[in-house]
Order: C-alpha cells, then structure tokens, then sequence
C-alpha cells in the first residue's frame, strides 16, 4: 500500500475522501510498555499524546523536527515522563507541580504528571485510531490551554466532521509569568457534536490557526 501524501490528506481533511483513507493508512494504535493503551475507545477520553504511531507524514505533522518538551524542556534522565516519545518530532511535556500547572490562575484544576501536546503550531494535526462502541452523536469536551485565541478541527477516516472549531484564550493579565500563560487549564465541555459510526475509525486532531495551545485530552460523550 502507498502512504498518503501530505496534499491528499490536507485535500482529504477538507473535502472527504473516507474510503480512500482509510485503505491507505499505515499508522498503528500506540503502545508501549508501561501504559498499554492500544485503540482509544469511545465513549471516553482519547488522550493527546498517545497519538497512532507511524511516524511524521502517516500518524502526525509536526512543524519542525524537534520534541521541544521530551529532551528539550524536560532533562534527559531516562524517566518515562521527561523522554516520552522523545524521538518524534511532535512536541509533549507534561502537568507539574510547583506553582507551574497548580496555579491559581487555572479554570479547572489539572491532574499532576499528566502527559500533554504542546507547542502546537497552525497546520500540525496528530492521528487516533479508535474504536466507537456505539453509533449516535457524540459531545466532544476539550482540556487544554490556549495562550491565546486559536481554531481547530476534527476529522473522522479523513473527513473534516467538525468545521472549524474556535477555542478562546486561557490568558490572564493577572498572571505576571510570562512563560505561565501557556499553563492556565480549562475545559471546555461541548467544542463540537458529531455523528460517530461504529467501529474502528480514525480521528484527526489539527490545528487550524494560530496555535499555542496544549492538549491534554478529547472527550467523548454519546448523547443518544
């Protein structure tokens, strides 16, 4: 099978092109040894950063070629947490104690050592397979921050399903740390509803504009 290319999947996103989609694509489900997530089932969370593995092109775009988190941020130590991923170029950190994900400053009060996607730029995307128990619409809840005003979108098998999703700021003047804004947590209960059919599909997480925002989790809830 050929992988697609990066034109067909962004004419995909936008336009629909499922059956051709899913016949070409060559991600796996992420595992390792130490969480042995698989196929992200839904209902449910689909945590960010167990993103399919496959490598740039086929499970994920990344702008640069650089974790800026895993290795760069967070030391080189051998723990799970600081090298996560540490090879591939998509950027995850994770929620620290310390006044740093603890602030006062958040919305909603994050969970510690929680793996993250961060430093997400305008026309990155990371892919998902997961496995939808059963067909209906489903409420999609978002935890994240956004250091300022930014657009995302989600597709299903290559469809664009959600159009273009605004997501507003978490900034507070209040905070004086500069670096903080991008710490402050939110979640936002219903960015999207959207048509799920069972089975085993694959969910596109992108960023639309902007940026500057940290995902954490995707949630979804079956509203009949």
């Amino acid at each position: 099978m050929k992988t697609l290319s990066l034109s067909i999947l962004y004419f995909c996103l936008f336009t629909g092109c499922s059956k051709n989609y899913l016949r070409s694509y060559q991600g796996t489900p992420y595992t390792d040894e130490q969480y042995l997530t698989g196929v992200q089932s839904i209902p449910g969370k689909v945590q960010c950063e167990y993103y399919d593995k496959g490598g740039a092109s086929i499970a994920y775009y990344d702008t640069d070629n650089s974790n800026s988190g895993s290795g760069g941020l967070n030391p080189k130590d051998e723990t799970y947490l600081n090298e996560f991923r540490i090879n591939e170029a998509v950027d995850i950190s994770y929620t620290k104690t310390d006044g740093i994900d603890d602030n006062p400053h958040n919305l909603v009060t994050p969970k510690m050592e929680q793996l993250y996607v961060g430093w997400t730029e305008a026309g990155e995307w990371t892919n998902y397979t997961i496995e939808v128990q059963k067909k209906g619409l489903y409420q999609i809840g978002l935890m994240y921050t956004a250091n300022q005003n930014a657009e995302i979108s989600l597709a299903i098998n290559g469809v664009n399903k959600s159009g273009v999703l605004r997501i507003p700021s978490t900034y507070a003047e209040a905070d004086t740390i500069d670096w903080r804004q991008w710490h402050h947590w939110n979640y936002l209960k219903s960015i999207a509803i959207i048509e799920l059919k069972k089975g085993t599909q694959i969910l596109t997480l992108r960023t639309v504009s902007a940026g500057q925002m940290n995902f954490d989790y995707l949630n979804f809830v079956r509203l009949n």
